[in-house]
């Protein structure tokens, strides 16, 4: 297994005070490994969702520390935050989250502005990112004219762009048929071994289970399970160990 990119140590979160706090996450300890294709379980209300967050530099840790090579993401400032996301993680949403308006090349080319590169450096690095996802041929097509797996291989380019050593995909394959999840899963697969990104998912869909290295279980805000995916039977109708 490669080295450890992401560690999490004693992460809790928390919500109100006194008698009214809440622990969402309670004492979570993982480690994630570069280059490795990760995927969370969990059902509503386990803590997938702020555990995801945690990750991605979105929320903060009430306890515990959160460090993302060598970086220890409790000690930066919001804007430091901020900075250190833009450049070293990319995210994948499940509504795609398109600025309706904007062509992709111009979707994909925002992340990359904002990151300081020159127009025309974002330009080129976007084109770059949407020919590698298939779509060199819609640069100028909007999101309406694009169908919902194009759409979220743009969001995955715009994910790209910046170069980013992670890329968090908050269930990618949801608002996708069958066949175009497949797609989609195929491409981050593709991602994670030729780019050697590290991929971390919050997904429910078993076909992405089967293309992980590894599946984390969130049970009561806590680590229930680890488990390597090539250790388990994985169908569509459930999951079990050999």
């Amino acid at each position: 297994m490669s080295a450890t990119l992401i560690q999490l140590r004693g992460v809790a979160k928390a919500y109100g005070s006194g008698s009214h706090r809440v622990y969402a996450l309670q004492g979570v300890n993982l480690e994630i490994f570069r280059s490795e294709y990760l995927s969370i379980m969990g059902p509503s209300g386990s803590g997938k969702s702020t555990l995801f967050n945690m990750i991605g530099g979105l929320d903060r840790a009430t306890e515990g520390s959160v460090e993302i090579d060598g970086v220890h993401l409790n000690r930066l400032t919001e804007g430091q935050l901020a900075f250190f996301r833009g450049r070293h993680i990319g995210y994948i949403f499940q509504s795609y989250n398109l600025i309706l308006s904007l062509t992709a090349l111009k979707n994909v080319s925002l992340p990359a502005l904002f990151a300081g590169a020159s127009p025309d450096d974002a330009e080129h690095r976007a084109k770059e990112v949407l020919d590698r996802v298939g779509l060199g041929h819609r640069l100028h097509h909007r999101p309406d004219e694009l169908s919902g797996g194009q759409q979220q291989r743009v969001a995955i380019a715009r994910a790209l762009v910046n170069r980013p050593t992670i890329v968090l995909a908050d269930e990618p394959t949801a608002n996708l048929d069958f066949k175009t999840g497949e797609e989609i899963i195929e491409l981050l697969q593709q991602l994670c071994r030729h780019l050697k990104v590290t991929i971390v998912t919050a997904t429910h869909d078993h076909k992405m289970l089967k293309a992980s290295d590894r599946i984390v279980w969130i049970k009561d805000g806590r680590v229930d399970r680890v488990a390597r995916a090539e250790d388990l039977d994985i169908e569509t109708g459930g999951i079990s160990g050999h």
